[in-house]
Protein backbone atom coordinates (compact mmCIF):
# COMPACT_ATOMS: atom_id res chain seq x y z
CA UNK A 1 0.00 0.00 0.00
CA UNK A 2 1.40 3.43 -0.93
CA UNK A 3 1.70 6.21 1.69
CA UNK A 4 -1.06 8.17 0.01
CA UNK A 5 -3.73 5.38 0.36
CA UNK A 6 -2.39 4.85 4.02
CA UNK A 7 -2.61 8.82 4.88
CA UNK A 8 -6.32 8.57 3.18
CA UNK A 9 -7.43 5.66 5.52
CA UNK A 10 -6.03 7.41 8.49
CA UNK A 11 -7.85 10.65 7.28
CA UNK A 12 -10.80 8.58 8.27
CA UNK A 13 -10.14 7.98 11.61
CA UNK A 14 -9.12 11.79 11.84
CA UNK A 15 -5.51 11.47 11.60
CA UNK A 16 -3.43 13.50 10.40
CA UNK A 17 0.01 11.37 9.13
CA UNK A 18 1.74 14.43 7.62
CA UNK A 19 1.28 16.24 10.91
CA UNK A 20 2.79 12.90 12.89
CA UNK A 21 5.87 12.50 10.95
CA UNK A 22 6.55 16.16 11.55
CA UNK A 23 6.11 15.71 15.33
CA UNK A 24 8.21 13.06 15.02
CA UNK A 25 11.24 14.38 13.71
CA UNK A 26 11.31 17.01 16.39
CA UNK A 27 11.79 14.56 19.32
CA UNK A 28 14.73 13.51 20.77
CA UNK A 29 15.69 9.91 21.18
CA UNK A 30 18.98 9.67 23.75
CA UNK A 31 21.89 7.44 21.72
CA UNK A 32 23.29 5.60 24.46
CA UNK A 33 27.66 5.28 23.73
CA UNK A 34 27.93 2.29 25.25
CA UNK A 35 26.25 -0.26 22.52
CA UNK A 36 29.62 0.49 20.52
CA UNK A 37 32.35 -1.03 22.66
CA UNK A 38 30.39 -3.32 24.57
CA UNK A 39 30.27 -0.59 27.84
CA UNK A 40 34.21 -0.85 28.46
CA UNK A 41 34.87 3.09 28.07
CA UNK A 42 38.47 4.44 27.44
CA UNK A 43 39.37 4.94 31.35
CA UNK A 44 39.64 1.05 32.48
CA UNK A 45 41.36 -1.77 31.22
CA UNK A 46 40.11 -4.65 34.18
CA UNK A 47 36.39 -6.07 33.23
CA UNK A 48 32.88 -5.20 33.50
CA UNK A 49 31.27 -5.25 37.06
CA UNK A 50 28.44 -4.05 39.09
CA UNK A 51 25.95 -6.70 38.09
CA UNK A 52 26.27 -6.57 34.21
CA UNK A 53 27.43 -8.63 31.57
CA UNK A 54 27.66 -8.27 27.74
CA UNK A 55 27.65 -11.52 26.12
CA UNK A 56 28.79 -11.98 22.48
CA UNK A 57 32.42 -11.68 20.13
CA UNK A 58 31.15 -10.47 17.27
CA UNK A 59 34.09 -8.39 15.19
CA UNK A 60 33.70 -4.56 15.09
CA UNK A 61 34.09 -3.76 18.72
CA UNK A 62 34.87 0.26 19.07
CA UNK A 63 38.50 0.49 20.52
CA UNK A 64 39.08 4.25 20.45
CA UNK A 65 37.10 7.24 20.70
CA UNK A 66 38.11 7.93 17.24
CA UNK A 67 36.69 4.86 15.87
CA UNK A 68 33.63 4.70 18.41
CA UNK A 69 32.56 8.20 16.88
CA UNK A 70 32.87 7.00 13.41
CA UNK A 71 30.29 4.06 14.05
CA UNK A 72 28.07 6.56 15.56
CA UNK A 73 28.19 8.24 12.61
CA UNK A 74 27.34 5.93 10.80
CA UNK A 75 24.20 5.09 13.04
CA UNK A 76 23.42 8.98 13.02
CA UNK A 77 23.32 8.31 8.66
CA UNK A 78 21.14 5.52 8.58
CA UNK A 79 18.56 7.00 11.50
CA UNK A 80 15.81 9.75 10.84
CA UNK A 81 14.89 12.01 13.29
CA UNK A 82 16.35 14.25 16.07
CA UNK A 83 19.17 12.42 18.13
CA UNK A 84 21.23 13.08 21.66
CA UNK A 85 24.70 12.11 22.49
CA UNK A 86 24.72 10.08 25.84
CA UNK A 87 27.63 9.53 27.51
CA UNK A 88 28.77 7.30 30.49
CA UNK A 89 31.93 9.26 32.33
CA UNK A 90 34.37 5.99 31.62
CA UNK A 91 33.97 7.20 27.99
CA UNK A 92 36.52 10.29 28.99
CA UNK A 93 39.20 10.69 26.30
CA UNK A 94 42.72 11.93 27.50
CA UNK A 95 45.32 13.26 25.72
CA UNK A 96 48.44 12.50 27.97
CA UNK A 97 46.28 13.60 31.04
CA UNK A 98 44.77 11.13 32.74
CA UNK A 99 42.20 11.47 35.44
CA UNK A 100 40.45 9.22 38.31
CA UNK A 101 37.05 9.31 38.27
CA UNK A 102 36.81 11.45 41.10
CA UNK A 103 38.88 14.53 39.25
CA UNK A 104 37.30 14.33 36.30
CA UNK A 105 37.07 17.80 34.02
CA UNK A 106 34.88 19.10 31.16
CA UNK A 107 38.37 19.39 29.46
CA UNK A 108 38.06 15.33 29.33
CA UNK A 109 35.62 15.46 27.64
CA UNK A 110 36.22 18.39 25.24
CA UNK A 111 36.34 16.04 21.95
CA UNK A 112 32.22 14.87 23.14
CA UNK A 113 31.77 18.17 22.55
CA UNK A 114 33.16 18.87 19.28
CA UNK A 115 31.54 15.77 18.06
CA UNK A 116 28.18 17.33 19.37
CA UNK A 117 28.17 20.63 18.11
CA UNK A 118 29.17 19.58 14.58
CA UNK A 119 26.18 17.31 14.38
CA UNK A 120 23.50 19.63 16.58
CA UNK A 121 23.46 17.13 19.25
CA UNK A 122 22.96 17.75 23.03
CA UNK A 123 24.37 15.44 25.29
CA UNK A 124 23.22 13.50 28.22
CA UNK A 125 25.62 11.90 31.09
CA UNK A 126 25.88 9.31 33.51
CA UNK A 127 28.16 8.82 35.89
CA UNK A 128 29.93 5.71 36.04
CA UNK A 129 29.49 3.72 39.28
CA UNK A 130 30.67 0.53 38.13
CA UNK A 131 34.14 -0.85 36.27
CA UNK A 132 36.62 0.72 38.88
CA UNK A 133 38.99 -0.56 41.66
CA UNK A 134 37.45 1.63 44.35
CA UNK A 135 34.25 -0.31 43.86
CA UNK A 136 34.39 -2.50 47.33
CA UNK A 137 32.31 -5.57 48.38
CA UNK A 138 30.48 -4.82 45.23
CA UNK A 139 29.00 -0.83 46.90
CA UNK A 140 29.89 2.70 45.91
CA UNK A 141 28.00 5.37 47.64
CA UNK A 142 26.80 3.16 49.94
CA UNK A 143 30.05 1.90 51.05
CA UNK A 144 30.59 2.08 54.72
CA UNK A 145 34.28 2.49 53.84
CA UNK A 146 34.51 6.60 54.32
CA UNK A 147 37.11 6.79 51.79
CA UNK A 148 35.37 4.59 49.05
CA UNK A 149 32.18 6.90 49.95
CA UNK A 150 33.71 9.44 49.48
CA UNK A 151 35.97 8.78 46.73
CA UNK A 152 32.73 8.36 45.07
CA UNK A 153 30.80 11.21 45.95
CA UNK A 154 33.38 13.34 44.47
CA UNK A 155 32.58 11.71 40.95
CA UNK A 156 29.30 12.30 41.41
CA UNK A 157 30.44 16.07 41.95
CA UNK A 158 32.72 16.25 38.85
CA UNK A 159 30.18 14.74 36.82
CA UNK A 160 27.10 17.50 37.59
CA UNK A 161 29.95 20.26 36.79
CA UNK A 162 30.65 18.43 33.12
CA UNK A 163 26.75 17.77 32.69
CA UNK A 164 26.12 21.87 33.09
CA UNK A 165 29.38 21.81 30.54
CA UNK A 166 27.36 20.21 28.72
CA UNK A 167 24.92 22.35 28.56
CA UNK A 168 26.11 25.12 28.15
CA UNK A 169 28.23 24.24 25.33
CA UNK A 170 25.28 22.87 23.13
CA UNK A 171 22.63 24.69 24.51
CA UNK A 172 20.63 21.97 24.93
CA UNK A 173 19.66 20.43 28.53
CA UNK A 174 21.55 17.74 30.08
CA UNK A 175 20.11 15.06 31.51
CA UNK A 176 22.59 13.45 34.42
CA UNK A 177 21.47 9.80 35.26
CA UNK A 178 22.75 8.52 38.19
CA UNK A 179 22.53 4.57 38.84
CA UNK A 180 24.55 2.46 41.41
CA UNK A 181 24.74 -1.57 41.24
CA UNK A 182 25.57 -1.46 45.33
CA UNK A 183 23.76 -4.68 46.83
CA UNK A 184 24.29 -7.92 48.46
CA UNK A 185 23.81 -11.66 46.92
CA UNK A 186 22.61 -12.91 49.64
CA UNK A 187 20.05 -11.56 52.81
CA UNK A 188 21.66 -8.67 54.46
CA UNK A 189 21.56 -8.28 58.13
CA UNK A 190 21.30 -4.01 58.00
CA UNK A 191 19.10 -3.10 54.48
CA UNK A 192 18.42 0.15 56.36
CA UNK A 193 22.01 1.37 56.83
CA UNK A 194 23.81 0.87 53.25
CA UNK A 195 20.41 3.13 51.96
CA UNK A 196 21.21 5.61 54.94
CA UNK A 197 24.43 6.24 53.70
CA UNK A 198 23.10 5.79 50.08
CA UNK A 199 20.87 9.17 50.79
CA UNK A 200 23.58 11.18 52.36
CA UNK A 201 26.13 10.37 49.70
CA UNK A 202 23.35 11.82 47.30
CA UNK A 203 22.21 15.22 49.70
CA UNK A 204 26.30 15.46 49.60
CA UNK A 205 26.54 15.45 45.43
CA UNK A 206 23.41 17.86 45.15
CA UNK A 207 24.95 20.07 47.58
CA UNK A 208 27.18 21.86 45.07
CA UNK A 209 25.46 24.58 42.77
CA UNK A 210 23.84 24.04 39.67
CA UNK A 211 21.41 25.02 36.71
CA UNK A 212 18.35 23.31 37.15
CA UNK A 213 16.34 24.65 33.87
CA UNK A 214 20.13 23.00 32.05
CA UNK A 215 20.81 20.17 34.14
CA UNK A 216 18.16 17.49 34.89
CA UNK A 217 19.19 15.30 37.39
CA UNK A 218 17.78 11.68 37.34
CA UNK A 219 18.25 8.82 39.88
CA UNK A 220 17.24 5.42 38.62
CA UNK A 221 16.38 2.01 40.81
CA UNK A 222 16.98 -1.57 39.76
CA UNK A 223 15.31 -4.35 40.95
CA UNK A 224 18.61 -6.80 41.48
CA UNK A 225 21.82 -7.38 39.65
CA UNK A 226 23.87 -10.52 38.72
CA UNK A 227 25.71 -10.64 42.27
CA UNK A 228 23.45 -8.67 44.06
CA UNK A 229 20.18 -10.62 44.09
CA UNK A 230 18.77 -10.24 47.35
CA UNK A 231 19.28 -6.57 48.34
CA UNK A 232 19.44 -3.75 46.01
CA UNK A 233 20.14 -0.83 47.67
CA UNK A 234 18.59 1.71 45.09
CA UNK A 235 15.54 0.08 45.42
CA UNK A 236 12.23 1.45 43.67
CA UNK A 237 10.45 3.08 46.66
CA UNK A 238 13.80 4.65 47.38
CA UNK A 239 14.72 6.21 44.22
CA UNK A 240 10.89 7.01 43.66
CA UNK A 241 10.74 8.74 47.54
CA UNK A 242 13.89 10.33 47.09
CA UNK A 243 13.63 11.89 44.00
CA UNK A 244 9.81 13.28 45.27
CA UNK A 245 11.33 14.90 48.50
CA UNK A 246 14.12 16.49 46.31
CA UNK A 247 12.16 17.70 43.39
CA UNK A 248 14.57 15.89 40.57
CA UNK A 249 13.85 13.92 37.70
CA UNK A 250 12.45 9.84 38.02
CA UNK A 251 14.22 7.71 35.51
CA UNK A 252 12.34 4.25 34.48
CA UNK A 253 14.44 1.56 33.01
CA UNK A 254 12.09 -1.23 31.67
CA UNK A 255 14.42 -3.94 32.77
CA UNK A 256 14.42 -2.80 36.13
CA UNK A 257 11.80 -4.05 37.58
CA UNK A 258 10.14 -7.02 38.41
CA UNK A 259 8.96 -9.67 35.22
CA UNK A 260 5.47 -8.36 35.51
CA UNK A 261 5.48 -5.11 36.10
CA UNK A 262 5.22 -2.77 32.68
CA UNK A 263 6.83 0.92 32.84
CA UNK A 264 4.16 1.63 30.32
CA UNK A 265 1.33 1.42 33.02
CA UNK A 266 3.81 3.70 35.71
CA UNK A 267 4.24 6.47 33.17
CA UNK A 268 1.30 8.09 34.22
CA UNK A 269 0.98 7.93 37.39
CA UNK A 270 4.83 9.55 37.69
CA UNK A 271 3.64 12.05 35.07
CA UNK A 272 0.90 13.55 37.07
CA UNK A 273 3.72 13.98 40.29
CA UNK A 274 6.52 15.39 38.12
CA UNK A 275 7.01 18.10 36.05
CA UNK A 276 9.40 15.76 33.74
CA UNK A 277 10.47 12.32 33.71
CA UNK A 278 13.28 10.07 32.13
CA UNK A 279 13.11 6.72 30.25
CA UNK A 280 16.24 4.17 29.48
CA UNK A 281 14.00 1.89 26.61
CA UNK A 282 15.69 -1.41 26.45
CA UNK A 283 14.38 -5.40 26.10
CA UNK A 284 14.43 -7.53 29.00
CA UNK A 285 14.41 -11.45 28.29
CA UNK A 286 13.62 -12.92 31.50
CA UNK A 287 16.26 -10.56 33.56
CA UNK A 288 17.59 -7.06 32.87
CA UNK A 289 19.69 -8.60 29.74
CA UNK A 290 19.62 -5.55 27.85
CA UNK A 291 18.61 -6.82 24.81
CA UNK A 292 18.23 -4.78 21.77
CA UNK A 293 15.04 -2.61 21.69
CA UNK A 294 12.53 -4.29 19.00
CA UNK A 295 8.75 -2.91 18.00
CA UNK A 296 7.05 -4.95 20.68
CA UNK A 297 4.26 -4.66 22.83
CA UNK A 298 6.23 -2.92 25.45
CA UNK A 299 7.84 -0.32 23.74
CA UNK A 300 4.29 0.79 21.97
CA UNK A 301 2.31 0.66 24.91
CA UNK A 302 5.54 2.75 26.39
CA UNK A 303 4.96 5.50 23.70
CA UNK A 304 1.35 5.06 23.58
CA UNK A 305 1.44 6.57 27.35
CA UNK A 306 3.57 9.42 26.16
CA UNK A 307 1.03 10.48 23.63
CA UNK A 308 -1.98 10.14 25.48
CA UNK A 309 -1.10 12.02 28.07
CA UNK A 310 0.54 14.57 25.52
CA UNK A 311 3.75 14.61 26.89
CA UNK A 312 6.33 14.00 24.66
CA UNK A 313 8.04 17.26 25.53
CA UNK A 314 8.20 16.01 29.42
CA UNK A 315 9.82 12.76 28.70
CA UNK A 316 13.42 12.07 27.59
CA UNK A 317 13.66 9.26 26.04
CA UNK A 318 16.71 7.49 25.91
CA UNK A 319 17.50 4.15 24.55
CA UNK A 320 19.61 1.68 26.57
CA UNK A 321 21.22 -1.70 26.00
CA UNK A 322 24.48 -3.88 24.58
CA UNK A 323 24.59 -6.74 22.31
CA UNK A 324 27.73 -7.65 21.63
CA UNK A 325 26.82 -11.05 19.63
CA UNK A 326 25.44 -9.09 16.19
CA UNK A 327 26.47 -6.56 14.19
CA UNK A 328 27.10 -3.82 16.62
CA UNK A 329 25.65 -0.36 14.57
CA UNK A 330 22.79 -2.59 12.88
CA UNK A 331 21.95 -2.94 17.02
CA UNK A 332 21.85 0.76 17.54
CA UNK A 333 19.99 1.17 14.26
CA UNK A 334 17.28 -1.23 14.88
CA UNK A 335 16.71 -0.31 18.73
CA UNK A 336 16.67 3.91 17.79
CA UNK A 337 13.96 3.29 15.24
CA UNK A 338 12.06 0.78 16.71
CA UNK A 339 11.66 3.43 19.09
CA UNK A 340 10.66 6.10 16.71
CA UNK A 341 8.40 3.61 14.94
CA UNK A 342 6.22 3.07 18.10
CA UNK A 343 6.01 6.54 18.99
CA UNK A 344 4.63 7.37 15.24
CA UNK A 345 2.14 4.17 15.98
CA UNK A 346 1.21 6.23 18.66
CA UNK A 347 0.42 9.76 17.21
CA UNK A 348 -1.48 7.96 14.80
CA UNK A 349 -3.88 6.59 17.14
CA UNK A 350 -6.94 7.87 17.41
CA UNK A 351 -7.05 8.49 21.03
CA UNK A 352 -9.60 11.83 21.76
CA UNK A 353 -12.17 9.71 20.41
CA UNK A 354 -11.07 6.01 22.02
CA UNK A 355 -10.62 8.02 25.35
CA UNK A 356 -14.64 8.88 24.71
CA UNK A 357 -15.74 6.13 24.32
CA UNK A 358 -13.72 4.51 27.67
CA UNK A 359 -15.62 7.84 29.49
CA UNK A 360 -19.15 6.37 27.97
CA UNK A 361 -18.32 3.10 28.95
CA UNK A 362 -18.34 1.88 25.15
CA UNK A 363 -15.74 -0.73 25.77
CA UNK A 364 -16.63 -3.19 23.23
CA UNK A 365 -16.40 -0.48 20.66
CA UNK A 366 -12.95 0.65 22.23
CA UNK A 367 -11.78 -2.81 22.39
CA UNK A 368 -13.20 -3.46 18.77
CA UNK A 369 -11.05 -0.40 17.57
CA UNK A 370 -7.84 -1.80 19.34
CA UNK A 371 -8.24 -4.81 17.62
CA UNK A 372 -8.72 -3.07 14.40
CA UNK A 373 -5.81 -0.63 14.55
CA UNK A 374 -3.55 -3.38 14.83
CA UNK A 375 -4.22 -3.96 10.89
CA UNK A 376 -4.25 -0.40 10.11
CA UNK A 377 -1.29 0.01 6.83
CA UNK A 378 2.06 1.80 8.25
CA UNK A 379 3.05 4.41 6.83
CA UNK A 380 6.62 4.08 7.88
CA UNK A 381 7.76 4.05 4.23
CA UNK A 382 7.26 6.69 1.15
CA UNK A 383 8.67 9.31 4.02
CA UNK A 384 12.36 8.06 4.77
CA UNK A 385 10.78 7.06 8.43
Amino acid sequence: MSYIEAKEKYALLGVDTDKAIEILKTVPISLHCWQGDDVIGFDNDGGLTGGIQTTGNYIGRARTPDELMSDMDKVISLTPGKLKLNLHASYAIFDGDFADRNKLEPKHFTKWVQFAKERNMGIDFNPTFFSHSMVKDNLTLSSPDETVRQFWVEHGKCCLKIAEYFANETGIPCVMNIWIPDGYKDVPADRFGPRERFKKSLDEILSISYDKSKVFVCLESKVFGIGMESYTVGSAEFCMNYVANKGITPLMDNGHYHPTEMVSDKISSMLLFNNKIALHITRGVRWDSDHVVILDDETKEIAKEIVRADALDRVFIATDYFDASINRISAWVTGIRSVQKALLYAMLEPSKAMKEMQNSNDLHRLWSCTRSLKQCPSVMYGKNI
